[in-house]
């Protein structure tokens, strides 16, 4: 295209232009930023560049022309957990055991749904940060399971979540127990916590497509966090506890 290797104004603004049509414009400025700090030892005024008027202009009307509204997914509710319990079919299977038991801790435990379930692709499957069923410990109002570890944690130490029992609606902790008779009955030798009727990890489809029967679309697993959060919210607890 005959354009400048040196970073310019005229060539960011370009950049801008060109990707906003392919992508999210909110999400132009992130590679930008990629892009600055990649080229500042070789171009030491690729920063100004970017900060410049033409730059910053172009990228404010490429979120206005081009940018889409956020689609945000809905939180779960308290009496959610008590409704979808209710309509489970009961005696519970050992999977409908799994997966309401898995909701309960997403929400009271304020977990990822990746932090419960293993990826549908194989070779994106990551068995070193599997919940062990070794890692459970129980006491009278409360047990406890550990998070192998996490994409934040650099030192591979993992997270220990403690969830409480609720004396309002559907108790996490009587869910909790169910499952784990269920479990140990069934794969006494098993190491993994989370476990199907099959022996197999839960993967995420397994987890959305069980999900998908009692929520609308616009609910998905980071909705167990949110509501969770939410709740906390509601009950007085400061913003930092909750983080």
């Amino acid at each position: 295209h005959r354009l400048p290797v040196d970073p310019t104004p005229d060539t960011l603004s370009y950049y801008v232009t060109y990707m906003s049509h392919h992508i999210q414009p909110r999400s132009v400025g992130a590679y930008l930023s990629g892009i600055v700090n990649n080229l500042e030892p070789h171009y030491p005024h690729v920063r100004q560049a970017r900060n410049s008027l033409l730059v910053t202009r172009t990228l404010r009307g490429a979120l206005r022309t081009l940018g889409r509204p956020m689609l945000r997914k809905e939180p779960i509710l308290r009496n959610d957990l008590e409704r979808v319990l209710l309509e489970l079919a009961h005696p519970l299977s050992h999977d409908d055991l799994l997966w309401i038991t898995q909701l309960h801790c997403g929400f009271y435990g304020l977990l990822r749904l990746g932090e419960l379930v293993v990826p549908d692709e194989i070779a994106s499957r990551d068995f070193t940060k599997i919940s062990l069923r070794t890692s459970v410990s129980i006491s009278l109002n409360d047990f406890s399971f550990r998070i192998q570890r996490d994409k934040t944690d650099s030192r591979y130490e993992g997270n220990r979540v403690v969830v409480q029992r609720s004396f309002v609606g559907s108790d996490p902790f009587v869910l909790f127990t169910w499952y784990l008779l269920s479990r140990d009955s069934r794969f006494p030798l098993h190491p993994y916590l989370w476990v199907r009727w099959n022996g197999k990890s839960p993967t995420r489809s397994w987890f959305v497509r069980k999900m998908r029967a009692f929520f609308p679309k616009n609910v998905c697993g980071h909705s167990m966090r949110a509501g969770g959060a939410t709740s906390l919210a509601a009950a007085g607890v400061s913003p930092d506890r909750i983080r």
